[in-house]
């Protein structure tokens, strides 16, 4: 055996199409565009290299580094407007008003049915265009699914805080009256005045009024 023979691998060559092989770039809403964009590394300066090369080189196979750098910035740039894209979704289902925020998921939700109908008229389509078509078709797709479930997570969340937030409003009423019901026998002008008193020291202070009652 030949210790110094070394087996060989045979070198990978990358085109322009094995950059369509995972999701393609996420299509972003211009309301939030500019939040989701701000600080990201857009990949235009490799994008510009790769295409410089093209230009020169005419084939792809001389412009190996360039689509191996273009398509590490590109999956790490999607993969990041992904999750800020999600993650504004959810920030508006949880601040924007609730029927502003459920009238966005109608909208979210109709733009689902629409690319549905879209990626089924595709489906008859043959050839690289028709690949094209159902590779973008599914990318928006899944896109907005995800935003669609952000932003119903946000708005379940409020829902959730406010019918939890509902019950300790009555409690502490009741608590005043409990414990005056023990000693109600003994000193029933003090309770009264003294449950009076407190509900005027919490709508004074509720209202923002420096008012105070003390009893």
């Amino acid at each position: 055996m030949d210790v110094d023979k070394q087996e060989t691998m045979e070198e990978t060559i990358l085109v322009g199409d094995d950059l369509m092989r995972g999701p393609p770039s996420p299509v972003i809403p211009k309301d939030i565009a500019s939040h989701v964009l701000e600080g990201v590394e857009l990949c235009d300066g490799i994008l510009k290299n790769l295409f410089l090369c093209l230009q020169i080189n005419d084939i792809e196979p001389f412009c190996q580094d360039e689509i191996v750098l273009y398509r590490q910035c590109a999956e790490k740039r999607d993969k990041e407007i992904r999750e800020r894209m999600q993650d504004s979704e959810y920030k508006l289902g949880v601040s924007m008003p609730l029927e502003g925020a459920k009238e966005r998921a109608t909208q979210l939700q109709s733009e689902i049915t629409l690319l549905e109908r879209r990626m089924i008229l595709a489906s008859g389509l043959g050839g690289m265009e028709g690949f094209r078509q159902r590779w973008s078709l599914h990318g928006q797709l899944e896109d907005t699914r995800k935003r669609l479930e952000a932003l119903n997570h946000g708005i379940g969340k409020r829902e959730n805080q406010s019918s939890t937030g509902e019950g300790p409003k009555s409690s502490p009423a009741g608590k005043r009256w409990f414990f005056c019901g023990v000693g109600w026998l003994i000193y029933p002008t003090l309770c009264v005045l003294w449950i009076y008193s407190t509900r005027c020291v919490g709508s004074a202070n509720s209202k923002g009024s420096s008012i105070q009652l003390y009893s």
